[in-house]
């Protein structure tokens, strides 16, 4: 029998290993027919998933964690089983600001902190100057998106929200509000940054690997109570698309992969600026620049949804002012994350899992071994481009260290 399940994804490149278990047939060999639709916020995405539209989401990683903290327009319990890779975010800016951000202080795109530094003094000037405040977009305030670009701002001693100023813009319409000096900047995943420098509307300055090596960014959401009443089905699609994801990660198919992203009804976007973000090639300030780790689709255990991961982003919602800090927030962000679902979906396959929910994040410096179900399972590097540390098990004391 074979179970038809409704997905909402919108188009970037990491809704890659959705549309490749459709079109590469890991869903139909799960008894699996998967109707994905195309959305152009995660706004419709997520009311969608809460109100029964979809029973599945490609989905901002802090979204679920938002809604089961009260923070969405529904009470509807979300849950993350899955995720969905790491990285494929960058931040661009407009040919002005990148010419006076060089002018300022030299970096390269891999470089976030010689990036930073270069903003931060184009903003002091600014201020000098009377000049009105910088204006960059993110897709949403619970994103990956928002919290990386404040995380990256604050370290570089740029105030958000009162240095700059954010605004909410869906990723398709990115590069056409830079091009047309609505917004100095934006941070968004690909292929909005990959599109924004193909039109000569700017240039991406850095990425979200150069701020936080193997961090994390979508992930597949589905309602609590459906996950309760479909467990089967849930663990069929979990395998579906671990196999999509191992196929998406394999350098041999990155061509037809981008080939099936470029379609119509999926991104609709030529296979030249899709295929950047999925081998590396990148084009920042300085041109091509190869940054193997830019998009994780596999690798890494790019698709376990970390629970230090949710508690990360639960600790920038409580600098930011989004939410009070308590145990009971805490605990609910950390829940949000199902690795025991996700382990309980693979058991038996051989793939290998990590045997802990959590880790220490940006504690690994090189590519290590660590302890996993089955096999080997290599993790890292992570850090953070400040050097800075979460232990998970020391939530407080980082939340604390954050204060202004």
């Amino acid at each position: 029998m074979t179970i038809e399940l409704s997905a909402g994804f919108l188009p970037l490149t990491d809704s890659a290993i959705l549309i490749a278990a459709r079109e590469r047939g890991f869903a139909e060999a799960e008894g699996i027919a998967l109707d994905l639709v195309r959305e152009t916020s995660w706004a419709n995405v997520r009311d969608k998933l809460a109100v029964g539209q979809f029973e599945i989401s490609h989905a901002l990683a802090p979204m679920p964690i938002a809604a089961n903290l009260g923070l969405t327009p529904f009470e509807t319990r979300l849950i993350a089983p899955m995720a969905l890779g790491l990285g494929g975010n960058a931040i661009t800016v407009s040919n002005r600001l990148v010419a006076e951000m060089r002018h300022q202080h030299a970096f390269e795109m891999t470089d976030a902190r010689g990036a930073g530094e270069a903003l931060a003094r184009v903003v002091r000037t600014g201020q000098a100057e009377g000049r009105k405040r910088l204006q960059f977009g993110v897709v949403h305030p619970f994103s990956g998106h928002n919290f990386e670009l404040r995380y990256w701002l604050g370290a570089s001693g740029i105030a958000p929200d009162s240095d700059i100023e954010i605004v909410i813009l869906p990723p398709s319409l990115m590069a056409d509000a830079l091009a047309s000096g609505q917004i100095d900047g934006y941070c968004v995943g690909e292929p909005w940054n990959s599109v924004g420098v193909a039109s000569g509307a700017g240039r991406i300055i850095a990425t979200k690997s150069s701020i936080w090596a193997s961090s994390p960014e979508k992930v597949l959401a589905v309602r609590e109570d459906w996950a309760e009443e479909n467990m089967g089905t849930l663990h069929a699609l979990l395998r579906a698309l671990y196999r999509s994801a191992e196929w998406c990660g394999q350098p041999s198919n990155h061509s037809e992969l981008a080939a099936l992203l470029s379609l119509p009804n999926y991104l609709g976007q030529p296979s030249s600026v899709i295929l950047p973000a999925l081998d590396g090639s990148i084009l920042g300030d300085a041109g091509s620049a190869a940054s193997s780790d830019f998009f994780q689709p596999h690798a890494r255990a790019a698709t376990f949804p970390w629970q230090s991961h949710a508690l990360w982003f639960y600790s920038q919602m409580v600098r930011w002012g989004y939410v009070d800090h308590t145990a009971g927030h805490a605990e609910m962000a950390r829940r949000s994350f199902r690795p025991d679902i996700y382990r309980s979906a693979l058991a038996g396959t051989g793939v290998p899992v990590p045997s802990a929910n959590s880790k220490v994040e940006g504690a690994l410096t090189r590519t290590t071994a660590v302890g996993a179900s089955s096999q080997f399972l290599y993790l890292g590097p992570d850090g953070f481009f400040d050097g800075a540390v979460f232990d998970p098990d020391r939530l407080d004391a980082y939340i604390d260290s954050q204060k202004p």
